[in-house]
């Protein structure tokens, strides 16, 4: 039987060490929410990343984690501390035996300020589509 990991790790800095605080608040009921989903859904973890002042977050998987809550996250702390720019991260959809079909990842790019989705791409889905005659940069 394969083991299959959503892997990721990046950094949201939230401008002050107070609101790195209040973030791991953000966090908890988060996680409260996550854990009452049926069946609940893999997480994230986080802490603060000192050596940037106090004021970054370090948004990681464990064994594995789910990207989506990741934007739950970063949108809530958007909102909550008036974040505006853009910020993204990577992942990595692994298998801990050979799979076809079982790689691949992606990246999400936000608006903070908006919250909106400026631009997401998942290699899995673009493969696919391409190797169906799609084009490659639609």
């Amino acid at each position: 039987m394969a083991d299959y990991f959503t892997h990721f790790s990046c950094v949201l800095d939230v401008g002050t060490p107070d609101n790195a605080a209040r973030a791991l608040d953000l966090y908890n009921r988060l996680s409260d929410e996550n854990a009452s989903e049926d069946p609940p859904s893999e997480g994230f973890d986080l802490s603060i990343v000192p050596e940037h002042g106090g004021t970054s977050l370090w948004i990681r998987d464990d064994v594995t984690g789910d990207p989506e809550h990741v934007i739950q996250f970063v949108k809530r702390c958007a909102s909550a501390f008036g974040l505006t720019g853009r910020w993204g991260f990577q992942y990595a959809n692994t298998c801990s035996r050979p799979r076809v079909g079982a790689f691949g990842g992606g990246a999400h790019v936000l608006d903070l300020a908006t919250g909106k989705t400026v631009a997401w791409t998942y290699t899995g889905g673009w493969l696919y589509e391409v190797l169906d005659g799609g084009d490659p940069d639609a």
